[in-house]
C-alpha cells in the first residue's frame, strides 16, 4: 500500500472556529430543523403528501413520547448503545496494535499491502450470510459486523501515522539507545495520535450504521430490530419515531467524537489556538 510521503498530520490544516461562529452554526442547524418538521407537518396534513406514508410530524413526536415512557424501548436502546460501545473499542484496540506493529516494520508493510487492499473495499453487509450462518441472530453477528467495519478505518490512519514519523527523528532517537518502548512513547505515538482520533472519529460513525444495520436486516435485539418490527406492523409513525432516535443517537456519537479530538488533541497547535 503507497503511503504519502507528507508529514502533516490530518488536523493540522483544519480551522477551528471560534466559540461564536460555533453557536451561530448551532442556532442555525437547530432552525434548520424546526423548518423541516414544519414541511413535514404541512405537507402531510395538505395531503400533498400520503400521510399514510408520511405522517404529520406532531404525530411523529406523540410516538416518540410513547416510546420513551416504555420499558422495552430503553432496554433496545441500551443493547444499540453498549453493541456499538464494545464493537468501536474492540476495532481500535485492533486496528492500533496491528497497524503500529505492521506500520514499524517496512518488510511487513509491503507483505501485507495488497491484503489490506483487498479486504478494506469489502463491504461488511457481504458478511451477513456468513455471521447469521454462525451466529444466527445473536449480538455476536452485529458486533463482528462492527468490528470488521471500523477495524479498517483505524488500521489504515494508523498506517499513515506511522509512515509520517520523521526518519531523522527516529534515527535521532535510535543513535541514543533509546528502547523501542521509549522510541514508540516519544516518537511514533504523539506523531501517529492525530491519526488515531481521526480514524476513532470515522469508526465511530461506521460502527453506528452497521449496529443498526444488523439489528434491522439479521434482527439481532436493538433499535434496528424495534424499527423493523414496527415497519412490518404498519405502525408508520413509531418507525419515524425510532428512525428520528437514530438520528439523534448519530448526532451524540459525532459530537462525542469531536470533544474526544479536542480533548485528546489539545496539545495540537490548532487545537491550542481554537481553546486559546
Amino acid at each position: 500500500m503507497s503511503l504519502p510521503a507528507t508529514t502533516s498530520s490530518p488536523v493540522a490544516g483544519r480551522k477551528f472556529r471560534p466559540a461564536a461562529g460555533r453557536r451561530t452554526d448551532l442556532f442555525l442547524g437547530a432552525l434548520g430543523l424546526v423548518c423541516v418538521l414544519l414541511l413535514i407537518e404541512i405537507v402531510s396534513r395538505t395531503g400533498l403528501v400520503d400521510s399514510q406514508f408520511l405522517p404529520p410530524a406532531s404525530r411523529m413526536g406523540a410516538a416518540l413520547v410513547t416510546d420513551l415512557g416504555q420499558r422495552d424501548f430503553w432496554i433496545a436502546f441500551g443493547q444499540t448503545v453498549r453493541g456499538w460501545a464494545i464493537g468501536l473499542a474492540l476495532a481500535m484496540l485492533l486496528g492500533i496494535a496491528v497497524g503500529v506493529v505492521v506500520g514499524s516494520v517496512p518488510f511487513l508493510r509491503r507483505a501485507t499491502a495488497s491484503t489490506i487492499e483487498f479486504l478494506r473495499p469489502i463491504p461488511s453487509v457481504a458478511l451477513i450470510p456468513l455471521v447469521v450462518l454462525i451466529y444466527g441472530s445473536q449480538p455476536q453477528s452485529a458486533l463482528i459486523l462492527v468490528v470488521y467495519a471500523s477495524f479498517w478505518q483505524i488500521l489504515v490512519q494508523v498506517l499513515y501515522g506511522v509512515a509520517d514519523v520523521d526518519p531523522v527523528v527516529r534515527d535521532t532517537a535510535h543513535s541514543y539507545r533509546f528502547t523501542r518502548w521509549t522510541v514508540f512513547r516519544t516518537v511514533v505515538w504523539p506523531t501517529a495520535l492525530p491519526y488515531v482520533v481521526t480514524g476513532f472519529r470515522l469508526a465511530a460513525a461506521v460502527a453506528l450504521v452497521l449496529e443498526i444495520t444488523a439489528e434491522l436486516v439479521i434482527g439481532v435485539p436493538g433499535l434496528g430490530q424495534m424499527i423493523g418490527v414496527a415497519q412490518s406492523s404498519a405502525a408508520v409513525p413509531e418507525t419515524y419515531a425510532l428512525v428520528i432516535v437514530v438520528g439523534l443517537i448519530g448526532v451524540v456519537v459525532n459530537v462525542f467524537a469531536r470533544r474526544v479530538e479536542r480533548h485528546v488533541l489539545r496539545w495540537h497547535a490548532s487545537v491550542r489556538k481554537d481553546l486559546s
